[in-house]
């Protein structure tokens, strides 16, 4: 199992820098992803914005989510 986000940061260009409960800071890029289903609404800033860890993985205002592996093996 991959270690899941413990704590989210949005950061500027759609970017997550994602903290990990194995201590790892890896960042994510969300650009890919701004044109599928609910990420579309993840281009408004302040959405964007709104991201939180979930206890797994992360979460936005309007309840989309990502897979908390994808997060971990796509994040650099």
């Amino acid at each position: 199992m991959n270690p899941r986000v413990k704590e989210v940061k949005p950061e500027k260009n759609y970017i997550l820098r994602l903290y990990f409960t194995n201590g790892e800071v890896r960042l994510f890029d969300m650009k890919p992803y701004l044109n599928l289903g609910i990420f579309k609404e993840l281009t408004d800033e302040a959405l964007f914005n709104s991201v939180r860890p979930d206890g797994l993985s992360v979460e936005w205002a309007n309840e989309a989510s990502i897979c908390p592996d994808t997060l971990y093996l796509n994040s650099y």
